[in-house]
């Protein structure tokens, strides 16, 4: 699908990290897995949990809740890994976010998102689209190919490249 078609798609997968609601577009998400058991990867950023097999290819897997300056992810059986694609420079790669659990595919319009917070977030505003309120709650919606700076990005690839 191109990202021109993308774009107009109006579905967000929701999930927990601690108490608040994060949504991803679905144009990023390729999968959700039930938790697994991480290779730890020497040498990695702190963020970077290790590494699984999917399907024969190694796919690194990032404790969300730390690259968002929170504790470390708890494992329960809600924990999830939901497999992204995002855009490094030119480049596409695969990546595991650990969540603590997902939640649903949420219908949000445009016009329902709001800009972020410039004040008082506990989260780094670039890392947020917006915030959109669906059914009493808000939901923070993320630019998952910011979440992951390329630099960062070339450190988690390169800690795998020997695997």
């Amino acid at each position: 699908m191109k990202n021109d078609s993308l774009i107009k798609i109006n579905s967000y997968l929701s999930f927990k990290l601690g108490d608040d609601e994060f949504a991803a577009h679905v144009g990023k998400v390729l999968n959700i897995l039930e938790l697994v058991k991480i290779t730890p990867v020497p040498k990695s950023p702190e963020y970077m949990k290790g590494v699984i097999n999917l399907r024969g290819a190694v796919l690194p897997i990032i404790d969300t809740r730390m690259k968002f300056g929170m504790s470390p992810t708890q494992f329960t059986q809600n924990t999830c890994i939901v497999v992204m694609e995002i855009l490094m420079e030119k480049d596409t790669i695969q990546l595991g976010a650990l969540v603590d659990s997902v939640l649903s595919v949420v219908e949000i319009e445009d016009d329902q998102i709001q800009p972020p917070p410039s004040l008082g977030s506990k989260y780094k505003s670039e890392f947020i689209l917006g915030v959109a309120k669906v059914e009493e709650k808000f939901i923070m919606i993320l630019d998952m190919d910011k979440v992951f700076s390329s630099d960062e990005l070339i450190l988690v690839m390169d800690s795998t490249e020997d695997l």
